[in-house]
């Protein structure tokens, strides 16, 4: 069974029910090497399904600082209403260069504003990420 760290996940079964950022913000440091070797994915995983938006935008976005007070954002990707199913998987490009320090997520709610919806948001190899499954929080 393969396991992502938790230090690499921007969002743990995060609830968005609104435009938001992730709750968690990777911290790279200054001892990062990021892109050497196998290409470096973010993973979404939805992990209750989406009502009511048309669609949500992620985007990857870098800054200096932990407080992102000046966001870079890097690549973005949208999913439709459609696609937005309890266990769906997409991959978003290989992080492209330029990256600073600290790295986040940016969800971006088109249309209506949904009720329920939530995933889980993370990054890795795409060797690691062909064979994953996330499951949700046990209750």
């Amino acid at each position: 069974m393969l396991v992502l760290d938790r230090r690499v996940l921007f969002s743990n079964d995060q609830a968005i029910t609104a435009s938001a950022n992730s709750t968690d913000i990777i911290d790279l440091s200054s001892l990062r090497d990021v892109s050497s070797g196998e290409p470096v994915i973010v993973l979404v995983q939805v992990t209750e399904a989406f009502d009511a938006l048309t669609s949500l935008t992620i985007t990857i976005q870098t800054s200096t600082t932990k407080a992102f007070s000046v966001p870079v954002s890097l690549t973005a990707a949208t999913l439709p209403l459609s696609s937005l199913t309890a266990g769906e998987k997409f991959l978003i490009i290989a992080l492209p260069g330029g990256i600073l320090r600290y790295l986040r997520l940016a969800y971006t709610v088109s249309g209506s504003t949904p009720t329920v919806g939530r995933i889980t948001t993370g990054c890795g190899t795409q060797s690691v990420h062909q064979v994953i499954t996330i499951y949700p929080t046990a209750v």
